[in-house]
Protein backbone atom coordinates (compact mmCIF):
# COMPACT_ATOMS: atom_id res chain seq x y z
CA UNK A 1 0.00 0.00 0.00
CA UNK A 2 1.19 3.82 -0.58
CA UNK A 3 1.06 6.10 1.98
CA UNK A 4 -2.12 8.77 0.91
CA UNK A 5 0.15 11.96 2.64
CA UNK A 6 4.00 12.22 3.00
CA UNK A 7 3.90 12.56 6.63
CA UNK A 8 2.62 8.84 7.28
CA UNK A 9 5.77 6.24 6.51
CA UNK A 10 4.84 2.88 5.53
CA UNK A 11 8.09 0.46 6.36
CA UNK A 12 8.81 -2.70 4.37
CA UNK A 13 9.09 -4.20 7.34
CA UNK A 14 7.16 -2.93 11.08
CA UNK A 15 4.09 -0.99 11.54
CA UNK A 16 3.09 2.34 9.47
CA UNK A 17 3.69 5.49 11.64
CA UNK A 18 3.38 9.30 11.49
CA UNK A 19 6.36 10.99 11.55
CA UNK A 20 6.63 14.79 12.35
CA UNK A 21 9.44 16.89 12.78
CA UNK A 22 10.73 18.49 15.90
CA UNK A 23 12.70 21.63 16.57
CA UNK A 24 15.70 20.67 18.55
CA UNK A 25 15.88 24.65 20.20
CA UNK A 26 12.69 24.81 21.37
CA UNK A 27 10.59 21.21 20.56
CA UNK A 28 8.18 22.09 18.49
CA UNK A 29 6.41 18.90 16.83
CA UNK A 30 5.19 19.96 13.32
CA UNK A 31 3.46 17.45 9.99
CA UNK A 32 5.93 18.18 6.85
CA UNK A 33 9.32 19.04 6.41
CA UNK A 34 10.72 22.21 7.31
CA UNK A 35 14.19 23.86 7.76
CA UNK A 36 13.06 26.61 9.59
CA UNK A 37 10.89 26.38 13.19
CA UNK A 38 7.73 28.29 12.99
CA UNK A 39 7.36 28.65 17.11
CA UNK A 40 10.98 30.08 17.99
CA UNK A 41 12.66 30.42 14.02
CA UNK A 42 15.52 28.14 14.33
CA UNK A 43 17.07 27.29 11.10
CA UNK A 44 18.32 24.46 10.10
CA UNK A 45 17.50 22.73 14.05
CA UNK A 46 15.22 19.96 13.22
CA UNK A 47 15.00 16.76 13.41
CA UNK A 48 12.73 13.38 12.53
CA UNK A 49 10.53 12.11 15.13
CA UNK A 50 8.11 9.20 15.38
CA UNK A 51 4.73 10.27 16.39
CA UNK A 52 2.49 9.28 19.32
CA UNK A 53 -0.24 6.71 18.20
CA UNK A 54 -2.52 7.96 20.99
CA UNK A 55 -3.89 11.00 21.86
CA UNK A 56 -6.69 13.93 23.27
CA UNK A 57 -9.56 14.99 21.03
CA UNK A 58 -9.08 18.91 20.96
CA UNK A 59 -11.94 19.78 18.41
CA UNK A 60 -13.98 18.29 15.68
CA UNK A 61 -16.51 18.98 13.26
CA UNK A 62 -19.50 16.71 12.01
CA UNK A 63 -19.51 16.42 7.89
CA UNK A 64 -22.68 16.69 6.20
CA UNK A 65 -21.16 17.76 2.33
CA UNK A 66 -18.18 16.91 0.87
CA UNK A 67 -17.31 16.12 -2.60
CA UNK A 68 -18.92 13.49 -4.65
CA UNK A 69 -17.89 9.93 -3.52
CA UNK A 70 -16.79 11.04 -0.19
CA UNK A 71 -19.65 8.99 2.58
CA UNK A 72 -21.09 11.87 4.82
CA UNK A 73 -21.61 12.28 7.36
CA UNK A 74 -18.19 11.79 9.18
CA UNK A 75 -16.79 13.66 11.80
CA UNK A 76 -13.28 15.55 10.60
CA UNK A 77 -10.75 15.81 14.06
CA UNK A 78 -8.06 17.55 15.72
CA UNK A 79 -5.64 15.78 17.76
CA UNK A 80 -2.94 16.64 20.04
CA UNK A 81 -0.87 13.69 20.16
CA UNK A 82 0.57 12.83 23.39
CA UNK A 83 4.26 13.30 23.34
CA UNK A 84 3.75 16.19 20.86
CA UNK A 85 2.41 17.43 17.68
CA UNK A 86 -1.50 17.74 16.38
CA UNK A 87 -3.11 15.51 13.30
CA UNK A 88 -6.17 16.67 11.55
CA UNK A 89 -7.86 13.14 10.57
CA UNK A 90 -11.41 11.49 10.39
CA UNK A 91 -12.89 10.05 13.94
CA UNK A 92 -14.03 6.65 13.38
CA UNK A 93 -16.48 4.24 14.82
CA UNK A 94 -18.26 6.49 16.84
CA UNK A 95 -21.95 7.52 15.32
CA UNK A 96 -21.95 11.26 13.92
CA UNK A 97 -23.55 12.71 16.65
CA UNK A 98 -22.33 15.23 19.00
CA UNK A 99 -24.09 13.34 21.58
CA UNK A 100 -21.14 10.71 21.37
CA UNK A 101 -17.79 13.05 20.85
CA UNK A 102 -16.62 14.54 23.41
CA UNK A 103 -13.78 17.22 24.07
CA UNK A 104 -10.71 15.79 25.62
CA UNK A 105 -11.54 11.95 24.51
CA UNK A 106 -8.69 9.69 24.44
CA UNK A 107 -8.17 8.16 20.89
CA UNK A 108 -5.50 5.60 18.74
CA UNK A 109 -4.06 6.37 16.17
CA UNK A 110 -5.15 3.12 13.51
CA UNK A 111 -4.23 2.66 10.15
CA UNK A 112 -5.93 1.07 6.90
CA UNK A 113 -7.06 1.34 3.08
CA UNK A 114 -7.97 4.48 2.45
CA UNK A 115 -11.38 4.14 1.97
CA UNK A 116 -11.04 2.47 -1.42
CA UNK A 117 -8.66 5.51 -2.93
CA UNK A 118 -6.17 3.71 -5.64
CA UNK A 119 -3.66 5.32 -7.81
CA UNK A 120 -3.78 5.05 -12.12
CA UNK A 121 -1.83 1.93 -12.35
CA UNK A 122 -4.39 0.24 -9.16
CA UNK A 123 -2.25 0.68 -6.53
CA UNK A 124 -4.11 1.07 -2.62
CA UNK A 125 -3.49 3.97 -0.74
CA UNK A 126 -3.26 3.86 2.99
CA UNK A 127 -4.51 6.23 5.38
CA UNK A 128 -4.39 6.65 9.06
CA UNK A 129 -7.79 7.62 11.40
CA UNK A 130 -8.60 8.26 14.91
CA UNK A 131 -10.84 5.81 16.90
CA UNK A 132 -11.52 5.94 20.70
CA UNK A 133 -9.28 4.47 23.01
Amino acid sequence: MLPAVDYLIVPDKGDPYLEGHKCDVCGAIFLGERSVCSKCFARDKISKVKLSNTGTLYSYSIVYRSFPGIDVPYISALVDLDNGGTVKGNLINVEPDPENVDFGMKVKVVYGDALGRKDKDGNSYMSYFFEPA
